[in-house]
């Protein structure tokens, strides 16, 4: 009897770690998606406040510009920018602005989400929720950020930050909320491979879980939205010394996938 075959992925050879350059805070340019409101709205605000400029995408700008002039009265640097993150033509147009006007992004933030579809079941598939959750929290997460990576490799520095949820856990898993769960488990996941291909490049990927706050999404009861940002504000400014990337975070704590 012959044995089996044993069918193996091939092996790549481990990158070289590539020595990047930080720049200084006022130097750095980030793009934060969904910063219209709640946690996106306040990691710009913080952001902003320590020097970087910020882009702020939203589906209607103009409901944020106040939000923006608010933020530019205090000293910082914000501007409201529309993007629609399922949509590859405002992707493109946020991305090609960013890099004629700055020639650089170094940061990103993938806020923007939605489709808790808290009442459902797994057993009864609603397929536009479910469609709706993949494009907004996974799809659109995925092509922003592959819009922007050539704009980081240009300086061999980035930071993306990927806004999770820890319901996506097996631990936490449970059978309400399908279509909001599984998209953000495939985040994670993508969070993972994506770490993976970048290593050594000077690009970090990180997925943060902000933790029940208390949004138009989570709902009552949760904690301030300033205080939920502080961890991906944290994910987003990792010093080259800690180069954490491929990680799942809690304020600053990480946790397994």
């Amino acid at each position: 009897m012959s044995a089996a075959k044993v069918h193996q992925l091939p092996v790549q050879n481990r990158r070289s770690k590539a020595v990047s350059v930080e720049p200084p805070l006022s130097q750095r340019v980030a793009l934060v998606s969904g910063a219209n409101r709640g946690i996106g709205l306040e990691v710009a605000k913080q952001l902003a406040s320590l020097g970087v400029t910020v882009f702020m995408g939203m589906r209607e700008p103009g409901k944020g510009e106040k939000a923006a002039r608010i933020i530019r009265e205090l000293g910082g640097d914000a501007h409201a920018i529309k993007l629609d993150v399922t949509k590859s033509k405002d992707i493109d147009r946020v991305v090609a602005h960013i890099a004629e006007h700055f020639g650089r992004l170094d940061i990103l933030i993938n806020n923007a989400g939605g489709y808790y579809d808290h009442d459902a079941v797994p057993s009864a598939p609603n397929l536009e929720m479910i469609r709706g959750a993949l494009d907004v929290n996974l799809i659109g997460a995925w092509c922003l950020t592959a819009a922007a990576l050539p704009l980081m490799k240009r300086h061999g520095y980035g930071r993306v930050v990927n806004v999770s949820s820890e319901c996506a856990l097996h631990a936490m898993c449970g059978e309400n909320s399908p279509a909001y769960r599984v998209s953000k488990a495939a985040l994670n996941a993508y969070t993972q491979v994506l770490a993976r291909e970048l290593e050594g490049s000077g690009i970090l990927v990180n997925a943060v879980c902000p933790g029940w706050t208390a949004t138009e999404l989570g709902g009552g009861g949760g904690r301030p939205a300033a205080e939920s940002a502080e961890g991906i504000v944290w994910a987003a400014l990792l010093p080259e010394r800690e180069a954490a990337t491929g990680g799942f975070f809690r304020d600053r704590t990480k946790i397994a996938w």
